[in-house]
């Protein structure tokens, strides 16, 4: 179902989160459980893997994570702000030191000049710092999911070598 790309990824980032005795939660958007999934594919990812909050509606952001319905209204779902809520609400609501947030335009439609096909913002929670990372990526649905769940590991590796 996934890539060898992304499954040797998720399996070094569940390697690195047990080595560390760090947990994980996700908070899905536009890739609708594929990153949790991805990582659920390693065996022994339960000793690490939380949970995971698919959120595709504005209603699921709210009543799921506690996104403010004021920054969905200001600056829409596929946003900055919101993603910065995502992470920080998996955080809260799971516990888990390490939380990745996604929200994004997989297309084939809903893009606009402002927010195009492909465009995807990313929230981070890394032990007590939130990052937020936007990327605009080339392709179809399935591409642009695939680089979505690829970019989500390869930051949360980036940040457990550290």
């Amino acid at each position: 179902m996934y890539p060898d790309n992304i499954l040797k990824k998720a399996h070094k980032t569940v390697q690195k989160l047990a080595d560390k005795k760090l947990t994980i939660a996700t908070a899905e958007s536009c890739t609708g459980g594929l990153i949790i999934g991805a990582l659920t594919e390693v065996s022994g990812s339960s000793a690490v893997v939380d949970r995971g909050f698919i959120t595709y509606t504005n209603q699921s952001k709210v009543g799921m994570l506690g996104v403010l319905d004021e920054t969905l209204e200001a600056h829409g779902a596929v946003s900055e702000q919101t993603v910065r809520e995502m992470a920080l609400g998996a955080h809260n609501k799971s516990g888990s030191p390490i939380t990745v947030a996604v929200s994004g335009i997989a297309g084939p439609t809903g893009g606009s000049d402002e927010k195009p096909i492909g465009l995807v913002y990313f929230g981070f929670y890394f032990e007590g710092k939130l990052k937020v990372l936007r990327h605009v990526f080339k392709g179809n649905r399935q591409q642009v999911r695939l680089q979505t769940i690829e970019t989500s590991l390869d930051e949360i590796l980036s940040y457990l070598q550290k």
